[in-house]
């Protein structure tokens, strides 16, 4: 007489079940464990009974029960691992807010400027693994401080709006630009070849240099397509300038109006510049705020011109950095990339309002 075992669950499949197990038992990137999971109740849903289907598998009698019963339970979802609870926390919450408000709210002994990994884990008896995983985790950088400077210029809140009013909402019929130089670009050439980029290596190139001179890059950039009209100047006095506004002028179409977004240096508001300007009413200049030339776009475009060309580059003379940085402008503007302005001038003007409003706070704390 033949042990009938415990009563099975029956189990019964839908055609959407049948199909994704057939799938998944075929696929050769499905995991393995995952495929014969799929065997297995595809074996089970033929009526084949455990022990028989163990057999036909060359597994366990366990292990089917184990994965039938999970999938009359969970269906499909059953036969996905279960997540693991790992170890239990070492460190507790309180500790975490003692990190925090120790990085936060005190200095470390000894006279140090900031604290280091090495420096809060002797503080708080924690390792410095766990103390760079809670940095980490709260985006606490002691090492780091960001650098800022106020404008004490007395029109500043009407600049703002202005230059920003350009951005945000430009004049129809008409082209903003961003003008600036970028001084002192210096002609510069490594001692030693620079070594190529090897795997886990990277490139590396000599401290030390031969200088070959400087020149002065003045740009424009258009806001609206960023295109870019450059002129190199061995200087970059108010001559220099005029001689960059008259290229403005013959590159630009003589049917619209010139908005021309400048810093306050002292050459663009000489009388020579004055009397130029009133000879050719469609060139209008809007001037950032002193200290704020954070407001010019084409200063992020500077920034590209540093990073993905002078950074790198090594130079002979003076022409040959010209030379270069001009093939490069031509480079660019086949594809140009606009940068988009996207803060608001009451954005603008409330964020520095709470910043002066935190200085106070801490030179009242500080007595000053």
């Amino acid at each position: 007489m033949t042990r009938g075992g415990r009563p099975k669950a029956e189990l019964v499949l839908s055609d959407v079940e049948r199909e994704t197990l057939l799938r998944w038992s075929r696929r050769a990137t499905t995991a393995q464990a995952l495929a014969l999971r799929s065997k297995i109740v595809l074996a089970c849903a033929e009526g084949v009974n455990n022990k028989d289907v163990a057999a036909r598998l060359g597994i366990w009698p366990q292990t089917v029960s184990k994965w039938r019963a999970r999938f009359v339970r969970d269906r499909l979802e059953g036969l996905a691992d279960e997540p693991r609870p790992g170890a239990a926390r070492t460190i507790t919450d309180e500790q975490v807010e003692q990190v925090i408000v120790t990085t936060l709210e005190q200095t470390p002994v000894g006279g140090d400027t900031h604290w280091s990994t090495r420096s809060m884990a002797r503080a708080t008896g924690l390792s410095q693994t766990a103390i760079s995983r809670i940095w980490r985790a709260f985006g606490l950088k002691p090492h780091l401080v960001d650098t800022w400077k106020l404008s004490k210029d007395p029109q500043f809140i009407e600049k703002v709006r202005d230059v920003v009013g350009l951005y945000l909402d430009p004049p129809d019929k008409a082209i903003v630009l961003a003008v600036d130089e970028k001084s002192q670009m210096q002609a510069l050439d490594r001692t030693a070849p620079m070594l190529p980029m090897m795997p886990a290596v990277p490139g590396r190139q000599t401290h030390d240099y031969v200088r070959y001179g400087t020149t002065s890059l003045f740009a424009a950039l258009d806001i609206a397509t960023g295109q870019v009209i450059g002129q190199h100047q061995r200087r970059h006095r108010h001559q220099e300038f005029l001689r960059f506004l008259k290229t403005i002028d013959k590159n630009t179409p003589h049917d619209v109006d010139l908005h021309l977004i400048c810093d306050n240096y002292a050459t663009h508001k000489t009388p020579v510049i004055q009397q130029w300007l009133a000879a050719h009413p469609r060139f209008h200049l809007h001037f950032t705020p002193t200290s704020g030339s954070w407001l010019n776009l084409v200063e992020r475009w500077f920034g590209e011109l540093t990073n993905r060309k002078l950074r790198r580059s090594a130079h002979r003379s003076v022409a040959e950095l010209e030379a270069d940085v001009e093939a490069w402008i031509e480079a660019w503007n086949k594809d140009p990339k606009p940068f988009v302005w996207t803060k608001t001038a009451d954005e603008i003007l409330d964020s520095l309002a709470h910043y002066c409003t935190r200085l106070n706070q801490l030179n009242n704390d500080s007595g000053h």
